[in-house]
């Protein structure tokens, strides 16, 4: 495996290299997760996103957006080489549906995004229980968390190399768990000295990152964990195809640091909010590489 990054196995999860690599990295893979997320589901979906994608524009158009930034991104001046498709609300089946028949979904792409949508989740939920559990934080609940996925393709070609395929950013999530592409690479995350670190396609994992809501953790862990910034450069030509699914923030709760993180050596560094505001600030403001939870730190911390 040529990153550096962590690797976590699900099935004998070590607490303390799990937080770790949330403090340090911001991100790390996972392997053994095929119990809930097997391989051949992984690839039917892969196929689906593939045809999804390869739909006419005026159809792909009818993905609109839920929340700002949930529905289709077709390329544009910023990111040319991406496009991407996107449901809000992978839990309702309603959602579920409304997505299906914008796109005019056949059956059997209907129940493997289904399939699909259900199984991630359930692993994006023993990643954050883990997490919480890391951090000795009692009866904390997922329950009423929101999550969503996107479905990505960069068009590289020979002209496009040593180009960006999509800008540096942070996410707006809790966590992201990145099905990426197995044979195109470009991922690239930042680590905390400023310098890249390549995260090429591998085999038998998952690539998990931490957004803004959890650093994404900057505000839920209280400053602890690091919302890594992260970007897809072209490296070679050819159709690069991933999957990022997201657990994104409380439907009506506010986001908070959890009172076993605060005390009076660790004050409370961030205000509570809504992550609907968030959203809102962060899309409005054109605020895409971490600055949006910034604007909700408490006047006494700040530089």
């Amino acid at each position: 495996m040529a990153s550096k990054i962590p690797v976590i196995d699900l099935l004998q999860v070590s607490l303390g290299e799990l937080v770790a690599a949330c403090e340090e990295w911001g991100c790390f893979r996972i392997v053994n997760y095929e119990g809930i997320l097997p391989d051949s589901l992984l690839q039917q979906m892969k196929q689906v996103v593939g045809s999804l994608l390869d739909l006419p524009a005026e159809v792909k158009a009818r993905n609109r957006a839920v929340i700002p930034g949930s529905g289709y991104m077709a390329p544009s001046p910023v990111n040319p080489l991406y496009e991407a498709l996107g449901l809000y609300d992978t839990s309702s089946p309603q959602a579920l549906d409304a997505f299906c028949s914008n796109l005019e979904a056949t059956p059997h792409q209907r129940a493997v995004l289904s399939k699909y949508a259900k199984a991630v989740n359930e692993v994006m939920m023993v990643i954050g229980g883990k997490i919480v559990q890391g951090l000795g934080v009692k009866g904390f609940s997922f329950d009423d968390w929101c999550c969503q996925f996107r479905i990505n393709k960069y068009s590289f070609a020979p002209h496009t190399v040593d180009s960006p395929g999509v800008q540096l950013h942070t996410d707006s999530s809790f966590l992201t768990l990145l099905q990426d592409d197995k044979d195109v690479g470009g991922l690239e995350v930042m680590k905390r000295s400023g310098q890249f670190e390549p995260v090429d396609p591998c085999h038998g994992t998952l690539v998990v990152n931490l957004g803004d809501i959890a650093a994404g953790f900057k505000v839920w862990s209280n400053g602890r964990f690091l919302n890594v910034k992260h970007r897809v450069m072209c490296k070679e030509a050819g159709r690069r195809l991933s999957i990022a699914s997201f657990l994104l923030g409380p439907r009506a709760e506010m986001v908070e640091a959890p009172p076993e993180l605060v005390d009076a050596e660790h004050p409370r560094l961030f205000s509570p909010f809504t992550y609907q505001d968030y959203r809102k600030l962060r899309m409005s403001n054109n605020l895409h590489t971490g600055e949006t939870v910034d604007c909700f730190r408490i006047q006494s911390h700040k530089d």
